[in-house]
C-alpha cells in the first residue's frame, strides 16, 4: 500500500494547535476568546471526520473487499485499527470518546459542549498526530 496523502489532515492539526494556543492567551471575557474557541471546536470536528476517512483507506488492506470497510461505523474503524495493531486499545477508546463528544455537538452547541471539547484538545492533538503516522505507514 502506498502512502496516503495526509497534507490536509496535517494542516488541520496545525490550525487546531495554533487556535488552541491563541485561545489560551485570551481572557475569557474577550470576543477573541469566543472566536478562537469556535475555531477550535470546528477544527476538532473536521479532524475527527478526516480521521475516519483516512483510517478507512488504511484499513482496506486488512479486508477482502473495500465494501466491507466502507460499511464500518466510525467506532468500528478504530476497533479494527486496534485489533490489527495499528493503534493501541487505549487510543481506540479515546477516539470513541472524541466521537461521542462530536455527536453531542449535533444537539448542544453551547458553552458546556465547547468547554468539554477544549478539555479534550491536548490529548486529541497528540492522538491526531499519531494517526498521521498510522495512516501514512507504507507497510
Amino acid at each position: 500500500m502506498g502512502r496516503l496523502n495526509t497534507e490536509y489532515f496535517e494542516r488541520c492539526i496545525k490550525t487546531l494547535r495554533e487556535a488552541h494556543l491563541a485561545l489560551s492567551a485570551q481572557p475569557r471575557e474577550e470576543i477573541l476568546y469566543d472566536i478562537y474557541r469556535a475555531a477550535c471546536v470546528k477544527e476538532f470536528e473536521i479532524i475527527l471526520e478526516q480521521s475516519g476517512k483516512l483510517l478507512k483507506k488504511r484499513l482496506k488492506a486488512y479486508f477482502s473487499s473495500g465494501k466491507e470497510v466502507d460499511q464500518l461505523t466510525f467506532k468500528d474503524l478504530f476497533r479494527h485499527a486496534a485489533r490489527h495493531g495499528l493503534i493501541s486499545l487505549e487510543e481506540a477508546e479515546r477516539w470513541m470518546v472524541y466521537r461521542d463528544n462530536r455527536n453531542d455537538t449535533a444537539h448542544d452547541y453551547g458553552e458546556g459542549f465547547a468547554n468539554e471539547t477544549l478539555r479534550l484538545l491536548p490529548q486529541f492533538l497528540l492522538d491526531a498526530a499519531r494517526l498521521v503516522e498510522v495512516v501514512g505507514d507504507e507497510s
